[in-house]
């Protein structure tokens, strides 16, 4: 049965269906904080009442190259809400890279260079397209209203905000107490963010956690501007591989979406089984009814790698295909009997006879020789399926499959 909200941030109320609140739960699925849930709900019933739909902005500083499943999670929800009919869009941003974002940072964060944020933005969208509908997300660069603004303009924006409330900012707080520079520039960072969603009239702004005091800004300088102000939906940080630390590749606990199946499937499966709980939450799009009845049965006594299996497969057909998923599922079985991938790297080499460890060196299985032989002593390491521990190991001309750990493999030609 219908209902009517009232909110006195939302003039004329809206009927709330049953269908604006299947959209409320998607919006709440996963999410850290959705501020304030009151606003969305009758901005929802809003855009289901006069089938306008509502402006959802997610902005991404184009400051590496790659992305991995961390970033997804706030690309999923964004993908959810697209299949909900609303307009995204997918915000690049070229000028605010050139401040640098100073949030969760101990230390100010150099910014990019015009080439470096050109040559990091042309793979973005590319790869984001991989979870959003490219056909149906709008592309804007925050330069467009920005470098128009100019120095008048930005010092009249800065005038909409006090130092007193900048420095609520848990890092800035931080930092001055512990004496760190705090250069100006950074103060600019949240509010060319906020800007962001005055320029784009937005009605929701999606980020980390940690980019809460940013959206919040936003909010404040579209009530300054006479707009309504946008809603704000932070989704959690995801942990990496190891189950401890926020997943970054220089933590070496990533999932690259552009990896290939059989080394993504790999790695989801390494996750801890508690873990896997999260992962499938934020990244999962199967129904929360279906992953609710699947933990009962785990905690049943079905075996926890029956769903993480289910989890790697979906991942993995999401960012390649099914097929690759299926094939990638074979290629882990197969090792885990200790068999050998279907496809691994061919190398040829020379100077034979070749010692052990200049033979992984050379064949990029290890990064150093002195790696190598420490992986000999450790007894990681097998040529056609046999574990050596010889250090002193020299091998003649033939062909080897030789393997490091768990993952590396190569067909050595030794000439």
């Amino acid at each position: 049965m219908s209902e009517i909200v009232t909110s006195a941030a939302t003039p004329g109320a809206r009927p709330i269906t049953d269908a604006v609140r299947a959209a409320l739960a998607v919006s709440l699925r996963g999410c850290d904080e959705l501020l304030p849930q009151a606003e969305w709900l009758a901005k929802l019933a809003r855009s289901a009442a006069t089938g306008e739909p509502l402006r959802i902005k997610l902005g991404l500083d184009p400051t590496a190259p790659d992305l991995h499943i961390g970033h997804t999670v706030v690309l999923n929800k964004m993908r959810q809400l697209q299949d909900l009919g609303h307009q995204v869009t997918f915000l690049i941003g070229d000028f605010t890279s050139m401040i640098g974002d100073p949030s969760g940072r101990n230390a100010t964060r150099p910014p990019l260079t015009r080439e470096q944020i050109e040559a990091n933005a042309q793979t973005y969208f590319k790869q984001a397209s991989l979870v959003l509908d490219p056909e149906r997300t709008v592309i804007r660069y925050n330069s467009e209203w920005s470098d128009p603004l100019g120095a008048r303009g930005m010092i009249q924006l800065a005038a909409k905000y006090t130092v007193a409330r900048m420095m609520e900012r848990d890092d800035f707080s931080k930092r001055f107490a512990a004496g760190t520079p705090i250069s100006v520039h950074e103060f600019l960072y949240p509010l060319m963010q906020g800007y962001d969603s005055v320029a784009l009239k937005s009605d929701l702004e999606l980020g980390g956690t940690d980019q809460k005091f940013n959206l919040l800004m936003g909010r404040h300088l579209q009530s300054e501007a006479g707009q309504e102000p946008q809603c704000i939906l932070t989704m959690p940080l995801l942990e990496g591989l190891d189950g401890v630390e926020k997943m970054s590749k220089s933590k070496n606990n990533y999932v690259a979406i552009t990896e290939p199946a059989n080394s993504m499937f790999a790695k989801l499966l390494s996750i801890g089984d508690d873990l896997m709980w999260k992962y499938f939450t934020l990244l999962s799009f199967r129904p929360e009814t279906e992953l609710a009845a699947l933990k009962r049965e785990v905690e049943g006594g079905r075996n926890p790698k029956d769903a993480k299996v289910m989890l790697a497969k979906e991942i993995t057909a999401r960012f390649h295909s099914v097929a690759a998923a299926d094939a990638a599922e074979l290629d882990f079985m197969n090792r885990a009997r200790g068999g050998v991938p279907d496809r691994i790297d061919e190398v040829s080499l020379g100077g034979a006879p070749l010692s052990i460890g200049a033979l992984l060196k050379q064949a990029g299985l290890a990064p150093s020789t002195s790696e190598a032989l420490r992986l000999v002593a450790q007894g990681g390491v097998r040529i056609d399926g046999v574990a050596i521990s010889d250090k002193g190991l020299k091998l003649g001309a033939g062909r080897f499959v030789v393997q490091v750990g768990k993952r590396k493999f190569a067909r050595v030609t030794l000439n």
